[in-house]
């Protein structure tokens, strides 16, 4: 049963010893007190999961899951979001961060407009957190503007479990598994508006999918052809705009 202003925070766990502390402090320093934060170790390797059970000793809302084998984000996320009580369900990757005022500000402006789904503006960080640039998306969202790139950061998305049910990422997708789940959302309910102001930090790490373009571009293309089912036409033409999009992408 789903508590009523409770947030959920899902959050997938591997390889997150060097950040994840800075995560869980990034939720403890919310100015909205309602949520439960419920971390996924996908078999790390590491010792992420000493830290994450000194943070469950101080504070009963932070939950540990251990998954049996290695099984990817989507996998940890679907996990979580099973065991999630939460009406809103909200990603934050281990090695991300909000702002103090994320919660607040986010699920405040999802009740004044009456939206299910809605996304912020963020600030991109690198591993030491110095401040790379800033991305603003649009305004508004819908099912054929997001075809054309992905606008919608994971750390920043939101969803009303109410409205929509519990919606899960497509775990046959090793990448891009968010943003197929924002295209269904989407599909849903036809449009959305987002909050152009940044509330989190997105880490760009060395060697991540995030830093190399080449494998976002083949699982867009997966997306479109393999997911949406959209034919060779038009999946040219959305790839074009996605390509082009991502040359102009951040603004510093």
């Amino acid at each position: 049963m789903k508590e009523k202003n409770l947030v959920s925070v899902i959050t997938p766990s591997y390889k997150s010893e060097k950040f994840i502390a800075k995560t869980i402090e990034s939720v403890l320093s919310q100015t909205y007190e309602n949520w439960e934060m419920i971390i996924v170790d996908d078999c790390s390797p590491d010792n992420s999961n000493l830290i994450v059970e000194k943070y469950m000793e101080k504070d009963n809302r932070i939950k540990l899951i251990k998954l049996k084998k290695n099984s990817g984000p989507a996998v940890a996320r679907n996990t979580a979001i099973k065991e999630a009580k939460g009406r809103y369900i909200a990603f934050l990757d281990a090695d991300d961060q909000w702002l103090p005022e994320k919660l607040e500000k986010q699920i405040l402006f999802m009740k004044e407009n009456n939206l299910p789904f809605t996304y912020s503006a963020y600030k991109l960080i690198d591993e030491e957190d110095n401040i790379l640039g800033e991305f603003y998306p649009p305004a508004e969202a819908n099912y054929k503007t997001l075809l054309k790139t992905n606008y919608i950061g994971c750390l920043t998305a939101i969803y009303d479990s109410e409205k929509l049910g519990k919606m899960y990422m497509l775990d046959f997708l090793e990448r891009q598994e968010d943003y197929a789940l924002w295209l269904s959302i989407l599909k849903k309910i036809n449009k959305t508006k987002g909050i152009l102001e940044p509330l989190a930090l997105y880490r760009i790490r060395k060697g991540s999918i995030s830093s190399n373009k080449l494998k976002p571009a083949i699982y867009q293309w997966k997306i479109y052809r393999e997911v949406e089912k959209l034919s060779v036409p038009k999946s040219m033409y959305y790839f074009i705009h996605y390509v082009w999009n991502g040359i102009r992408k951040y603004r510093t």
